[in-house]
């Protein structure tokens, strides 16, 4: 595959402006699916089953079987909408989107088309500054996921060069919401960081709301980035691409950054750009062609005639919304407040995206200051070097669990952090790995003190430098006793006793 020629970002802004617009799709963790009672994978009791095993005749297409739809989807749905900021459709419908899905085995999708159940929404988002950008929303409609394609030999583990395909049909027909905007105006130099911030934004909305598992390495909350461009001073649209199924944050950021400078060459030396869906490579951090982009006709939408409209009394509507969590911006104020952070550490969670794992980590026991530690430093370090999201490494309970040995005097720091290699290795739970690498502290004084003497007595300059009133000088019988200890030891215990044992032997 050629490499594409890129323009320097800046230069891009100098002579185009972006447009932008997203499409979200938030997978429903409902207990069954949208249209069928097979388990829904989506939900985290239902993660990692064995492929083929989750599905019901609806989503196998199998001749006959009738959709029903899943009331606690369309509840969800509602939810959403309005914490959207949208209208919601006194009545809406379900259409057939016909289109050949090798992992769908309808070969259509159950969507909406024309009438969806949520339209004419905006949210604010907030920047790094603090500076706060409305977008716009379209609509947010429902429908049902297709399934998974495995491509089995090749470099890539994608289909081109693949020798074969393995379909899995567990997450055909999984509830779905697809949250759609409005072109986004202005974004200019900003537009990679509006990209990751309004992604966050819906990721921390549908957390609050308790609808979706968010997990965007598994899936559950996947973007599709549009980017046009457009010559300075032109009111007419750019051509625009689609980059589909963006599962990171970072990599929404990325790739909107990549298509502006991508777009830009081509423009900038005649060409033309095709308006084709993008595929994201996070190995490269690359786009590649996928196929011509279609518009709505070419998907023949119909009405579903096996599903009755959607049509939600007032006062189901106005209970869900009298139940809707607090917005995000006023979350995170509160949020700040509660756990008293100053400015930067807060905005450096925030900028992280790990807002929501610094909560679950707090509401699981542990304090503000320990929580924000291990995620924006040893986790997103972490993450960073791998090309990862911290929350693809460790989970908020362990996380908390990990800090509770460190709080009960089991770890010290630094052996907590060799547990949080295990556990991202995935050798168990913080307990689990203490007890297989034989990594707690050793608390046992009369061993410490038998490695203090060891010390003392093959240092004795040292311990005439402590009997003189020099203190400082026991960090070497210390470091000579954490050293013997493989670092099993509370240092502080260690210069306590080392200090008693020298007034001992100079006594």
């Amino acid at each position: 595959m050629a490499k594409d020629k890129l323009m320097d970002f800046d230069e891009a802004l100098e002579l185009y402006e972006p447009v932008l617009g997203f499409e979200v799709h938030v997978e429903l963790n409902t207990e069954t699916k949208m249209f069928s009672g097979a388990a829904n994978p989506a939900n985290s009791a239902n993660h990692g089953a064995e492929a083929n095993t989750l599905v019901a005749p609806v989503d196998m297409g199998l001749p006959g079987a009738l959709p029903v739809v899943n009331e606690t989807a369309v509840r969800y749905s509602i939810s959403l909408g309005l914490a959207l900021g949208c209208s919601i459709a006194p009545s809406s419908r379900f259409a057939r989107k016909n289109y050949f899905y090798p992992d769908l085995g309808k070969n259509y999708q159950i969507s909406q088309y024309d009438e969806p159940i949520a339209f004419d929404g905006s949210i604010d988002i907030e920047l790094a500054d603090g500076e706060i950008v409305t977008v716009p929303i379209e609509r947010a409609h429902m429908e049902e996921d297709a399934g998974k394609l495995t491509h089995i030999g090749g470099s890539t583990g994608r289909i081109q060069g693949a020798e074969y395909s393995l379909v899995d049909y567990n997450r055909a027909g999984v509830p779905l919401v697809e949250i759609v905007t409005k072109p986004i105006f202005g974004a200019e130099h900003r537009a990679p960081e509006i990209a990751k911030a309004y992604v966050a934004t819906i990721r921390d909305i549908v957390i609050a709301l308790g609808i979706s598992e968010a997990r965007m390495e598994r899936g559950n909350l996947r973007c599709d980035a549009n980017v046009s461009l457009r010559p300075r001073g032109q009111e007419k649209l750019g051509t625009r691409t689609e980059t589909k199924n963006v599962n990171s944050m970072r990599s929404v950021e990325r790739a909107v950054r990549y298509e502006i400078q991508r777009q830009a060459a081509i423009l900038a030396a005649g060409g033309t750009i095709t308006q084709e869906t993008r595929h994201w490579h996070e190995d490269t951090g690359t786009t590649s062609p996928g196929r011509p982009k279609s518009d709505a006709d070419d998907y023949r939408y119909f009405p579903e005639p096996d599903l009755l409209p959607v049509a939600p009394s007032l006062e189901l509507i106005e209970q869900l919304r009298a139940a809707l969590p607090e917005p995000p911006a006023a979350r995170r104020r509160r949020l700040k407040a509660d756990w008293g952070f100053a400015d930067i550490d807060f905005q450096g969670v925030v900028n992280a995206g790990l807002l929501a794992e610094v909560e679950a980590t707090i509401a699981a026991g542990t304090s503000p200051a320990a929580a924000r530690k291990w995620w924006t430093g040893e986790l997103l370090r972490i993450a960073n070097a791998q090309s990862r999201e911290p929350a693809e490494l460790a989970t908020p309970r362990d996380v908390a669990a990990l800090q509770a040995l460190v709080d009960a005097g089991t770890l010290t720091d630094k052996l907590a952090r060799q547990v949080l290699e295990g556990m991202i290795a995935g050798e168990g739970t913080p307990q689990e790995i203490v007890d297989a690498r034989g990594l707690a502290v050793v608390s046992d004084d009369g061993a410490l003190i038998a490695a203090i003497d060891e010390a003392l007595a093959s240092q004795p300059d040292v311990l005439e430098k402590i009997r003189d009133g020099k203190v400082q000088a026991a960090g070497a019988v210390i470091g000579a006793v954490m050293k013997a200890m493989k670092g099993q030891a509370d240092a502080a215990r260690v210069r306590e006793l080392v200090l008693e044992r020298a007034g001992s032997a100079d006594a």
